[in-house]
Order: structure tokens, then C-alpha cells, then sequence
């Protein structure tokens, strides 16, 4: 009995190409958690005015960027796009340390010019407390993470070799 659901977006249609339904269903479920993460992320950036820099503006091109490749996943699954989507990730991972790193140095920055006296554990309490979020670029490293799941193993990176040594071998 052949069935529809939203689900079954990443369902792969070649023969050559296999892969239990659920485990198809659980990658668009992640492809889905890839477009609302990154969609709401991108909306809170844009309304507290996460653009006023180079650095600043970094993530919100990111975000766009995964969308629109998860959007083409969604429409039509490639072994190209899958790829694009794994370099993106990869992106997404670094651009998420990196941002904790800004925000707290920025946060650092900040209390010793109010404080110039601060140091050791006090200062570093200040820094992560700070006014900007430290940990919230961390985020972005999470859908970074949801991004590279939805892709391990996916059958269309597979190649004809893998596929037979994998045959034997069950």
C-alpha cells in the first residue's frame, strides 16, 4: 500500500537506491526541524538588529542559505545537494563557536571598560551573564549537528561499491 504524508519528502524514488520508509521519514522530519530552526533563528536576528557588521551579518547569509538548500532537498533530493548541505553544516558548526567566542569577548570587552579593576573567575561570571547571550550562537552549532544527521548515510551519497560490500556483509 503506497501512502503520502509530509513525511515522505526524502523518500529516494530510484530502485537502485533503498532505504527502510521510517528511517526516510525521520530524515525529513529533521530537514523540517532544519527549516523552522533556522527560520525562527534568522526572524529573531533580523528584530534585534543582528546586522551591524560583517560578523553580524555571517549568520543571518548562513541561515538563508540552509533554507533555500533544504527547501531544493525537500522539492527534489540530489547527491549535489546533499553534499552542498553537508558543507553548509560543517558552516553552520564553526559559525556557532565562533559566535560564542565574539559574544564573549565582546561581553569581556564591555565589563573591563566598566570595570577595569575585574579579573579571574568574577570577570569571566560577568562576561557570561553580559548583555549580549553568550551560549545562544551555540544554536546555530545544533541545527548544524541536525543538518549533518539528516544526511549520515543517506542512500543517494552511498556508492555502487559500498552498496554491495554492505550486501554481503549482512
Amino acid at each position: 500500500m503506497l501512502t503520502c504524508s509530509p513525511f515522505d519528502a526524502m523518500a529516494v524514488p530510484f530502485d537502485d537506491v533503498r532505504e527502510p520508509m521510517a528511517l526516510s521519514q525521520l530524515r525529513t522530519i529533521l530537514l523540517w526541524t532544519l527549516v523552522f530552526g533556522a527560520s525562527g533563528m534568522m526572524g529573531e536576528l533580523l528584530l534585534i538588529g543582528h546586522d551591524e557588521s560583517t560578523a553580524q551579518f555571517v549568520p543571518l547569509v548562513l541561515l538563508a542559505t540552509g533554507i533555500l538548500v533544504a527547501g531544493a532537498l525537500l522539492v527534489s533530493p540530489s547527491r549535489g545537494r546533499l553534499r552542498l548541505m553537508q558543507l553548509l553544516m560543517v558552516l553552520f558548526l564553526g559559525a556557532g563557536i565562533l559566535g560564542v567566542g565574539l559574544h564573549y569577548q565582546g561581553n569581556n570587552e564591555f565589563e573591563l571598560e566598566m570595570y577595569p579593576s575585574l579579573a579571574g573567575v568574577e570577570l569571566m561570571s560577568k562576561a557570561l551573564t553580559g548583555a549580549t547571550p553568550v551560549l545562544a550562537p551555540g544554536s546555530m552549532s545544533l541545527l548544524g549537528v541536525v543538518g549533518l544527521a539528516l544526511t549520515y548515510r543517506h542512500p543517494l551519497l552511498r556508492n555502487k561499491t559500498q552498496d554491495s560490500s554492505e550486501e554481503t556483509h549482512s
